[in-house]
């Protein structure tokens, strides 16, 4: 926590006052991580409307499991644990985990530039390569590409070490450069071997 009373007090402070009773304060972290955590459920899902309800369900479960907050963790990582573990059982609970057609992706939201442009044409590439990947990979380039966590925290969330992270974040960016290939009709001369 910064001592001076003009600043903010740090994410993992304010939790711990949520964790010693003032529930009230929920409200300040909810304020400051609600669409970060918004545009990595609709990156995750597709879908506007189950990203809130992600959302909401994460602040749910950080009242909830509030007293499992350690002083020594930081916030963004165990809301990140929390949030993965709400995506897991909301696909679980709908029976796939899926992502959602391009119709339903202009609807996201995510879409900012007019559908002609060469610039929109390469980002829906991109998302729509994105959205071809495993889950486990989506979830990786999300977390360390949009959400811009390091790989030490991104190791925290999944409980496993850096190595194992910039591995894997390294194999999911190969696929998606496939992925990504493949739709556009470009040959993939950079990986013959595969």
């Amino acid at each position: 926590m910064r001592d001076s009373g003009a600043t903010t007090a740090s994410d993992t402070a304010v939790m711990l006052e949520v964790s010693n009773g003032d529930v009230g304060q929920l409200g300040v972290l909810f304020d400051r991580h609600h669409r970060q955590l918004f545009g990595f459920f609709v990156r995750m899902t597709g879908s506007p409307a189950v990203s809130e309800d992600l959302v909401q369900d994460v602040f749910l479960r950080i009242l909830k499991y509030r007293k499992t907050f350690r002083p020594d963790s930081q916030f963004s990582t165990w809301m990140y644990q929390i949030a993965r573990n709400a995506r897991i059982d909301d696909a679980r609970k709908r029976g796939k985990d899926h992502f959602l057609d391009e119709a339903q992706l202009d609807a996201s939201g995510l879409a900012v530039e007019p559908a002609d442009t060469p610039r929109r044409q390469e980002a829906d590439l991109v998302r729509r390569a994105l959205a071809d990947l495993p889950a486990e990979k989506r979830e990786l380039l999300v977390l360390a590409r949009f959400q811009g966590l390091r790989h030490k925290e991104i190791g925290k969330v999944l409980g496993c070490d850096t190595g194992t992270v910039k591995v894997r974040v390294f194999r999911a960016i190969q696929e998606l450069r496939r992925n990504y290939l493949r739709m556009t009709g470009e040959k993939v001369l950079w990986n013959a071997h595969k």
